[in-house]
């Protein structure tokens, strides 16, 4: 099914009514940039040597944790900064992901014209039009919800999806996306996700038994304002657009009020890329997302809740916050991530790794995935980094849309089934 943009210039004007206008800025072309992975060895020194290159240079890790021995670090640098970088960086090695990322950048936008919805990348306007043309699709099936507001007055938008019995009656299952606005693919994975529950319901006996079972909460889109600034000015940009004492924006996957002020696993510098807020649950984004799920706890329960992000090929579980303290479902956890990474890798044979977080990609405070297992008590917290593993990184191109969704709905398909 290719659904149409029925109304798209009419929402846009809408859109535009109801969002602050943003300041003039210049858009940021990435003409000459490099990205570089770097292979650090097996010494204390080297991996501090890196840290404090990149702390002087204030470089752009797409690889985000601790810098550590024997382990491999992806660093955007700027054009302005490519000299200084390798007279420093020594003994170092290293190849080139990207040789000009501003070049890689423009490939990405060329090659998502004229193209079906799921083999191209959409602007969030087109986002919000297929939301609501899946809905009229599927009247009987699904509606529209919001999550609240961003900081620049964008409704977090979703999309509600239900059984024949109506909706908010089901336990709940919800899917977040776009948390860190570079990383597009989970857009993609996220409708691919509302589609295929929607487009299957009638002619699949296993899609409609879930559909029946639990009520589907799905928001490709909740950080709006990172999201539309990912396409109008900076490709690359990760946070929401909230002003800071020196910098915009704020981590909303390091703002959520778990073990937010636990040291190590988030920035308290409003300039870095993981800046963790004021305080905790300061961002517009955490109010509006945490009430509704808390909302959903207590009016109908929630079942599952899945956050993705982009890239590692990882599905992880609590915790974040600590790489010692051990979840009290953490076998029933692994059980889960286990059958989920089979199921993904039966599709085309990606493969993914799992645990919690903190002992699989990094330690991490204030997450989105420990908020909702600690506090709005849903047994079945997850989050899946999604392809690849590096060699695009954040700029996945369009013919991995459809592919990376296919693996993933069968790892959703997976834990609907096998939950308890």
């Amino acid at each position: 099914m290719k659904l149409t943009l029925t109304f798209i210039t009419a929402l846009f004007a809408a859109t535009t009514l109801a969002s602050p206008a943003p300041k003039s800025t210049k858009k940021v072309t990435y003409d000459g940039h490099k990205v570089l992975r770097l292979t650090i060895d097996d010494t204390a020194s080297q991996a501090a040597h890196v840290s404090q290159l990149v702390e002087d240079l204030n470089l752009d890790v797409w690889t985000h944790g601790a810098i550590k021995p024997s382990h491999t670090v992806d660093i955007a640098i700027d054009a302005d900064k490519l000299d200084r970088f390798y007279k420093k960086l020594g003994k170092v090695q290293y190849e080139v992901m990207y040789e000009d990322l501003g070049e890689a950048v423009r490939k990405e936008t060329i090659a998502a014209a004229d193209q079906s919805w799921f083999n191209a990348y959409h602007s969030y306007t087109e986002h919000i039009v297929y939301l609501n043309d899946l809905v009229k699709k599927f009247p009987a099936n699904s509606k529209i919800v919001t999550a609240g507001t961003s900081y620049e007055g964008r409704a977090i938008t979703g999309i509600h999806i239900f059984g024949s019995s109506g909706g908010g009656k089901k336990p709940a299952a919800i899917f977040h996306g776009t948390v860190h606005a570079r990383e597009w693919i989970t857009t993609m994975v996220s409708e691919y996700t509302a589609y295929s529950l929607l487009n299957n319901y009638a002619n699949s006996t296993e899609v409609r038994g879930y559909v029946d079972k639990y009520d589907f909460y799905i928001f490709p889109v909740v950080n709006p304002d990172g999201f539309v600034y990912t396409q109008t000015t900076s490709r690359l940009w990760r946070k929401n657009r909230q002003p800071g004492q020196s910098c915009v924006g704020t981590d909303i996957n390091r703002n959520w009020a778990s073990n937010w002020a636990v040291s190590g696993g988030a920035s308290t510098d409003p300039c870095n890329e993981t800046y963790k807020g004021a305080s905790a649950g300061s961002t517009p984004e955490y109010k509006g997302l945490s009430a509704f799920n808390n909302a959903k706890q207590q009016s109908q329960g929630v079942k599952f809740f899945m956050d993705y992000h982009a890239y590692s090929q990882l599905w992880m579980s609590p915790y974040g916050y600590s790489c010692t303290a051990v979840a009290a479902d953490q076998t029933e956890h692994n059980r889960i991530s286990r059958g989920a990474v089979a199921a993904i890798k039966a599709v085309y044979g990606t493969t993914f790794e799992y645990g919690p977080i903190c002992t699989t990609i990094y330690k991490a405070t204030g997450s989105s995935v420990d908020y909702t297992y600690d506090v709005t008590k849903v047994k079945y917290s997850y989050t899946a980094e999604l392809r690849d593993k590096g060699a695009s990184g954040f700029l996945l191109p369009a013919n991995q849309i459809r592919p990376t969704s296919e693996e993933m709905w069968a790892g959703i398909k997976y834990v609907l089934g096998a939950m308890v």
